[in-house]
């Protein structure tokens, strides 16, 4: 079980220009729905930036981290996004919920 700090600190290994956003779906330590924006991003394919991603993550897949959901964006498409998660597990054949906001500290 880990932490969303943790993921969010991995995920900047791999873009550390970037905004990061992690959600813990399950409160599990296991399943996260990771936000990710950045600049570079720009003028690259969906599947490119989250390789980029899961360069550093796939180490760590599938223990400690069962399922990330990566939602990788410029910030031109962030402000356009929808305000939902994909939980893989919900439900048995994976659901949308609405993202948790943030506490601010």
């Amino acid at each position: 079980m880990v932490a969303s700090e943790w993921v969010q600190a991995e995920v900047l290994k791999a873009v550390p220009d970037a905004d990061v956003e992690v959600i813990d779906l399950h409160r599990s330590g296991d399943h996260f729905h990771v936000r990710i924006i950045s600049e570079s991003f720009d003028g690259m394919r969906p599947l490119q930036r989250q390789k980029m991603v899961l360069a550093v993550m796939k180490q760590h897949i599938p223990h400690p981290v069962h399922a990330l959901d990566l939602k990788c964006m410029t910030p031109a498409q962030a402000e356009t996004s929808g305000d939902t998660a994909f939980d893989p597990h919900g439900g048995g054949q994976g659901v949308h919920i609405r993202r948790i906001e943030k506490k601010k500290e």
